[in-house]
Order: structure tokens, then C-alpha cells, then sequence
């Protein structure tokens, strides 16, 4: 069935995540109590609610997000070309953007979105953060009223599962057993709240969120066993 699918109609995609204020001081009142509540059963009894508020980013009702990387094939007759970008800055403008990008080249019935984790996170972090900025839902991400098999992503998560719906694969542990190179040779998802608040370093989280897009993308490739990606076929634009 993978086979099927042309690359070119996949949009592959990444976000990153922070709590939405850089420290917890800057919770009011009720936010703070809505936060402890939210965190009771993960945090248990080992993080007070203050320890725990650095994990905020997880949670699209306490957190924003910084960068959304994406990745599409854009092959010429044999000549694969995969080329990455990446929108940043201002949430509601790299919201904005993407949903343009969403909206022109992307807009299709055929064309799929497609994420690790995706259905659990990107998704629907994507989707709630638009909703509460205030804007309309594109196509690819309302998901009201469609049928299971009418909803336009894929996951390399869910298809490595095979059925399997208890078992969870990071995506570093995919790319070591597929024999692809790790996008996690810098940073991983819990320094970039640092990286961002305290190093002030967009550009660093940016490389990182475009590493994982790319191995979002060979797993794919692995899964219908075609031949990865090499450097030169990669287009940071």
C-alpha cells in the first residue's frame, strides 16, 4: 500500500515545543492551579508542580510552538531531490504560514501529512494551538466529521506498530535499528527549552527540528525499502 502512495504528494513535518512562559512565576493564579491539576498523575509525588512546569512545552494548553520544519520530495524524471524548510518566530505567524503552505501546495485530496508520533502530537499540538490563537482550522487538520480512512496523515509510528497498539518506538531508536543516521547528534526534545529561554539560539533548535523531518522521511524510505537519502539530495531552502 506504501508503494502506492507517490513521495512527491507527502508532506513530511516536525514541530518544536516550549512552555508558553518561561517560568512558572509568570503563571497566574489560575493557570498555576489548572497547571497542578493538568500534571497530578504524571508528576505524582515527585516533582512539585514549579519543578515540573519545564515540561510544559508537551501540553498545548500550557505551551507554544517555536518551529515547524517541513521536508517534500521534489524528484525530477530519476533525480530525487528532498528539500526542508522551517517557519519560526512569532507563534501566530509560523501558524500562519504554515497553514498557507497547507492551503496552496498542499491542498490536495491526494496529498498526505506525515510525522512520527504525529497522530498523538504534532497534529493535534498543531491543530489546538490554532484553535486558540484564533484561527480557522485548514483542511488537512479539521478532522471533524471525516471517516477514519478519509483523514489525510500518515504516521511512521503507527506503521511500524503493525497493528501492535501497545508499543511505543522513539524516533531515535528507529533510526538505530533502520541503520539511519540520528537526527538526536546535537540536542533532543528536552534541551530545547533551554536552548531557547536561556541560549536564545533559534537557529540551533531550527537544524534540529529540520534533522528529524529528514529522518521522518527515511523511515518511510525504509519502510518500502527503497535506498535512503544521501547529503547531497537534501535541499535546505
Amino acid at each position: 500500500m506504501l508503494h502506492k502512495i507517490h513521495l512527491e504528494h507527502i508532506l513530511f513535518l516536525d514541530i518544536e515545543t516550549v512552555p508558553e512562559h518561561a517560568s512558572y512565576d509568570e503563571l497566574d493564579a489560575d493557570e498555576k492551579e489548572l497547571w497542578e491539576q493538568k500534571t497530578t498523575y504524571q508528576r505524582k509525588d515527585d516533582f512539585t508542580a514549579e519543578e515540573f512546569y519545564d515540561r510544559a512545552g508537551i501540553w498545548a494548553e500550557f505551551g507554544k510552538i517555536i518551529c515547524i520544519s517541513v521536508g517534500y520530495f521534489a524528484n525530477k524524471g530519476d533525480i530525487r531531490n528532498f528539500r526542508t524548510t522551517s517557519f519560526h518566530g512569532e507563534e501566530t505567524q509560523l501558524l500562519e504560514e504554515f497553514r498557507t503552505l497547507l492551503e496552496t501546495h498542499f491542498s490536495r485530496p491526494h496529498h498526505l501529512l506525515c510525522a512520527h508520533n504525529g497522530k498523538e502530537f504534532d497534529f493535534p499540538y498543531i491543530a489546538r494551538r490554532m484553535i486558540i490563537n484564533g484561527m480557522t482550522l485548514p483542511f488537512k487538520l479539521n478532522l471533524f466529521g471525516k471517516k477514519p480512512w478519509e483523514i489525510p496523515h500518515l504516521d511512521t509510528l503507527e506503521l511500524w506498530k503493525f497493528g501492535d497498539y501497545k508499543h511505543y518506538t522513539s524516533l531515535k531508536l528507529m533510526t538505530k535499528v533502520l541503520g539511519i543516521p540520528s537526527p538526536k547528534d546535537d540536542i533532543d526534545g528536552s534541551q530545547v527549552r533551554h536552548v531557547f529561554y536561556e541560549e536564545n539560539d533559534i537557529d540551533r533548535i531550527i537544524v534540529y527540528c529540520e534533522k528529524d523531518v529528514i529522518a521522518v522521511a527515511q523511515i518511510l524510505l525504509r519502510l518500502r525499502n527503497e535506498a535512503l537519502l544521501v547529503d547531497d539530495e537534501v535541499l535546505h531552502v
